[in-house]
């Protein structure tokens, strides 16, 4: 269930809300909110700024299947809708302004943009190209070791994609999913299995090991690959997200007539998306082009 997080007065205490009163602000769901406030009544901070020094995006409790909150930032295109919407997973280094910037960015193109704190924590080479965001709400980030890593994270993404589809605005039927790196696995496991609950995925940086490859036959979204060339683990990569295993499920996807879009950046790194800007820039219009043209319904509103 998502709810949307309350203003806290100055001094005061987060209100408590009832279940009629928030029916009776349903529509006001999209208000932009001025302070962004924890279960505990403390602002959200990544030691400089609140979450919601923001004022482009509303924020957004999401109940975690298993205990937590995930906290979303939802980014609207200008006008009434119903838009497409796209989720947008993290990667190991964490949730970041970087995200909420995407977000923001692709809702300019028509795309309700929603950038999800699906874990908490980060670790890794690749936290030096993020400025990180903590919501220590969120489900704990999981050890690549735990047999349950990947049954929590597609409860995740269900729970987010139920939330989404609920979002004023935001066609039911026509969500998408974007991964970065870790994400972007998250992301690619739960489509593998999927009966129709995701419109388009995207896939940035992403690992391919080679029992995901073998389960290739059994994708039935489309799906865009962005990948740099130069993917190593010196940037957060590995050898999951080196451009040989790309390929390969490229390949498969290929050989069984999957639709599949590819885009690899010549000399890109693994954190690419965050390092270079004209890179950024062509993956934010290739990802806008790519969901509005698989968009479920054709898209209400063009650049």
């Amino acid at each position: 269930m998502a709810k949307p997080i309350a203003e806290l007065p100055q001094g005061g205490r987060r209100p408590r809300m009832t279940r009629k009163a928030l029916t009776s602000i349903g529509a006001l769901l999209f208000v932009s909110l001025t302070a962004c406030t924890s279960r505990t009544g403390r602002a959200v901070s990544d030691g400089t700024r609140s979450l919601a020094a923001d004022s482009g995006v509303q924020w957004v409790d999401v109940d975690a299947p298993e205990g937590g909150t995930m906290r979303i930032a939802v980014a609207r295109p200008i006008g009434t809708g119903p838009f497409p919407a796209v989720i947008i997973l993290h990667g190991t280094h964490g949730f970041a302004r970087e995200y909420v910037q995407l977000a923001r960015d692709l809702a300019t193109h028509g795309i309700v943009g929603v950038a999800a704190c699906w874990f908490s924590g980060r670790r890794g080479a690749g936290i030096q190209f993020i400025t990180p965001l903590e919501c220590p709400e969120a489900p704990p980030l999981p050890d690549d070791s735990d047999p349950n890593r990947f049954r929590v994270a597609s409860l995740s993404i269900a729970a987010l994609l139920q939330a989404v589809r609920s979002v004023p605005g935001v066609r039911g039927d026509d969500v998408a999913v974007f991964g970065h790196s870790r994400g972007g696995g998250a992301v690619l496991n739960y489509a593998l299995s999927d009966t129709g609950t995701v419109a388009a995925l995207v896939l940035n940086s992403t690992g391919y090991p080679s029992e995901v490859i073998a389960r290739a036959s059994t994708l039935r979204v489309p799906v865009l690959i962005m990948h740099g060339t130069a993917d190593i683990p010196a940037d957060g990569g590995s050898a999951r997200t080196a451009i040989a295993q790309v390929r390969k499920f490229e390949v498969a996807l290929r050989g069984f007539q999957k639709e599949v879009e590819v885009r690899y950046y010549d000399r890109g790194r693994h954190n690419g998306i965050f390092q270079d800007r004209a890179q950024y820039d062509d993956q934010v219009q290739r990802i806008a082009t790519f969901i509005r043209a698989h968009s479920r319904q054709k898209a209400t509103q063009s650049d």
